[in-house]
């Protein structure tokens, strides 16, 4: 069986503007976050969005 790694563009484009949110949250000056409980939502969106992006198929 051959698996192809298919990426799915809602997985991509949701990984894109959560990291963005993500970094938006990040204060570099002091190396802490804005919004702690926010930033674990936003982690998890973000690992179970790469997930769904790099999805085998089975084709």
């Amino acid at each position: 069986m051959n698996y192809k790694i298919k990426p799915n563009f809602f997985s991509i484009v949701v990984f894109f503007i959560v990291g963005g949110a993500l970094v938006n949250q990040f204060d570099f000056e002091t190396l802490k976050l804005q919004k702690p409980a926010l930033a674990i939502v936003y982690t998890l969106v973000l690992i179970i969005s790469f997930g769904f992006m790099i999805k085998k198929s089975k084709k």
